[in-house]
């Protein structure tokens, strides 16, 4: 930006003596031509007085006034001629995006309004301005949202807007009622058109819903431990069964002193049932831990960002070209 600044005050330099020349370029009275077409004698006349007046304030450097002057004569009369020179006031208010709609302005009919050279300076102006420039295209289709950049309305939604910015960093907003505020800066580079398409989100769209796990692993847990505890159940079965033919062993023979066949019946019955409690033990604390596996894993809600929404598949193309074939190649990430 630098640069460009000092090419523009090498050209206002440059410009200076034509800025307050002793006959100033006036509006042409000839009717015939498009820029005096249905523009009556007392609107060209009130635009003259205007023009120059405007001319005066510009030979003294009160670039404000003089801007004035010359708006109010193109009320009246909407003459190239004024539009350049409400450039060279502009150029020393660093505006220079209007700077740029008043040269374009300036040069619509092309050199005959004006002549050769200014028409030529009009055109080296434009030039060096577009690179203080950047175009924006900003898009909007939530019905009855409000879009606004830099504080100033650009448009109601649905709706479009295209125009030239300062480059540099701006911010667009676009709100509606019920709807989640959406801001964004962007930092608009000279030269280069920068396409924002605003969306606008409730609180519960942007709303999603996640576990810590897979459903499956709590339930994992649950289902082990009741394998375990249903494991401990039927040693516990066989424990009883051990302890019956012990008893049964001993009243058959009278109270006698149990053999070890008898007695081996009594230890694995002894065992069965020390495996049959630990076996409850830890089925019962696998099913509890389960259960609160179960209980932590439940939906929660979270709330996403609006461009984790937004899918913007890159699509590239190469052009595929051989001696006896032709078409094109194209990749599509996600």
């Amino acid at each position: 930006m630098l640069r460009v600044e000092v090419l523009l005050a090498a050209v206002l330099v440059a410009t200076a003596s034509w800025a307050a020349p002793k006959n100033p370029t006036a509006p042409t009275h000839e009717p015939e031509r498009p820029w005096a077409r249905g523009v009556s004698q007392e609107d060209q006349q009130a635009a003259l007085k205007l023009f120059a007046e405007g001319n005066a304030l510009l030979k003294d450097s009160v670039f404000v006034q003089a801007a004035a002057k010359y708006r109010e004569a193109l009320k009246h009369w909407d003459h190239p001629a004024i539009h350049y020179n409400l450039v060279l006031a502009l150029l020393n208010l660093d505006q220079p995006v209007e700077v740029h709609q008043h040269l374009e302005a300036a040069m619509k009919y092309g050199p005959a309004p004006l002549d050769a050279d200014k028409f030529e300076q009009a055109r080296a102006y434009k030039i060096l301005i577009e690179k203080q420039l950047a175009r924006i295209v900003v898009t909007c289709e939530v019905e009855g949202a409000n879009v606004v950049m830099d504080g100033r309305p650009l448009f109601v939604a649905p709706g479009r807007y295209e125009g030239l910015v300062r480059a540099g960093p701006h911010t667009i907003v676009a709100t509606r009622e019920g709807y989640l505020t959406n801001e964004t800066s962007p930092n608009l580079v000279s030269g280069k058109t920068t396409t924002i398409d605003l969306q606008l989100y409730t609180s519960e769209s942007l709303t999603q819903y996640r576990r810590r796990w897979a459903v499956w692993m709590p339930w994992t847990v649950v289902a082990a431990g009741a394998a375990v505890a249903a494991g401990g159940a039927v040693l516990h079965q066989q424990a009883r069964e051990s302890f019956a033919t012990y008893d049964q062993s001993i009243n058959t023979c009278g109270g006698c002193y149990p053999g070890d066949d008898v007695r081996a019946a009594l230890q694995r019955g002894n065992s069965q049932q020390t495996l049959a409690l630990v076996g409850y033990a830890v089925g019962g604390a696998a099913i509890a831990a389960g259960a609160t596996l179960v209980y932590f894993n439940r939906l929660e809600p979270y709330q996403v960002r609006p461009e984790d929404l937004q899918v913007n598949p890159e699509v590239t193309v190469v052009p595929m070209v051989g001696p006896h074939e032709g078409g094109v190649f194209a990749t599509v990430r996600f």
